[in-house]
């Protein structure tokens, strides 16, 4: 067989570098950090590249132990959010020649199943986007990695979380509208037991809380469309001071929230300002365009899977969480005609 029809080997590839073929193995084993230069390390993927070099990862497994597989655990594939997460940590798992798999727990927040017959036979690691803690018991195993996203940090069960600046946004919000003048307020909350609803929920009590005259009402409501219209439209039918500031966790619920205002003849933003969380699709879909905090998901999934490499690699993960943006859109204005004292929906229409 003809020399340029064989598989090029990291021997050649050493050859065509200047290095040892150890330093080849280190940086395609990504443990080159601390043992060889950056630019020793680009050299050896120049000549790989050059000579079309591909290391036989199979048996390069065998000799680690490892599977280089990783487990992307979401609540579910309901919102476009966790398809960011997962193309993020895609994108940066293949830069270091793993492979990821989605998992959307059947559960939501939990339990999820084991979707393996073993987990830690399977897998290399986790990383477990927006889940709560005690769901993940069966994945996780006593020794896989695990890297949770959107978690408490004092109290995950995890190597290292990695959380977008939540309090931060909610902050935002709130001063937002207080700044456009609004005093009374209703929180349309996400009904599941997360840690980062629980952010989002005191930090905008503690905001208000610290300003004179203004009010706080909550109401709950499953993170759907059709459980944020049922929801919405109770509370603004309460008795009482109807609200002029409609804060909700996320887009969906916000969506849901515009057309309860609009099946009980208020006007957004006349009447009422509805704000939201992720910064969809749907947020510039509606009419009037919402005010919502956008959220980095594939910022959010590529930070995730660099924590897990770096607990793979016995490295500290970085700190810090991932900034947010409130993007103001025509859904928020001052309180107009719905800042009458004692008005509601039903005595309006």
């Amino acid at each position: 067989m003809a020399r340029n029809s064989t598989r090029p080997t990291s021997r050649d590839v050493a050859r065509a570098a200047g290095v040892s073929q150890a330093a080849v193995s280190l940086v395609f084993g990504d443990k080159w950090r601390g043992r060889v230069s950056e630019t020793t390390a680009e050299r050896v993927r120049a000549a790989a590249g050059r000579l079309g070099y591909r290391p036989n990862l199979a048996a390069r497994n065998l000799r680690l132990g490892r599977t280089r597989t990783v487990l992307l655990v979401v609540p579910a594939l309901t919102t476009e959010f966790f398809g960011g997460v997962y193309t993020g940590a895609a994108r940066v798992a293949a830069e270091h020649g793993f492979g990821l798999v989605l998992y959307p727990s059947p559960e939501g927040v939990g339990p999820a199943r084991d979707p393996f017959p073993s987990a830690r036979a399977a897998l290399d690691g986790v990383i477990a986007s927006s889940m709560a803690a005690e769901a993940l018991t069966a994945l996780r195993g006593d020794e896989l990695p695990l890297v949770m996203l959107d978690s408490d940090p004092q109290g995950s069960p995890g190597a290292t979380t990695v959380n977008l600046d939540i309090a931060a946004g909610m902050r935002a919000v709130a001063g937002h509208l207080l700044g456009l003048g609004h005093r009374r307020f209703l929180h349309l909350a996400a009904d599941v037991p997360s840690w980062t609803f629980e952010v989002r929920a005191r930090e905008l009590a503690a905001h208000l809380g610290g300003i004179p005259g203004a009010e706080l009402r909550t109401a709950r409501a499953p993170l759907s469309i059709e459980g944020a219209v049922a929801a919405a439209r109770t509370a603004l039918t309460a008795p009482g001071p109807r609200p002029t500031a409609l804060v909700c966790d996320d887009d969906l619920l916000a969506a849901g929230a515009c057309k309860a205002a609009r099946r009980l003849g208020l006007r957004v933003p006349e009447d009422l300002s509805v704000t939201g969380v992720d910064d969809l699709g749907l947020a510039s879909a509606l009419e009037p365009e919402l005010t919502t905090v956008r959220l980095d998901a594939e910022l959010f999934g590529e930070r995730g899977m660099h924590a897990l490499l770096a607990v793979l690699e016995g490295r500290p993960p970085a700190v810090g969480d991932i900034p947010v943006e409130l993007v103001v859109r025509g859904s928020t204005a001052p309180p107009g005609a719905a800042g009458n004292e004692g008005d509601t929906p039903l005595e309006r229409r």
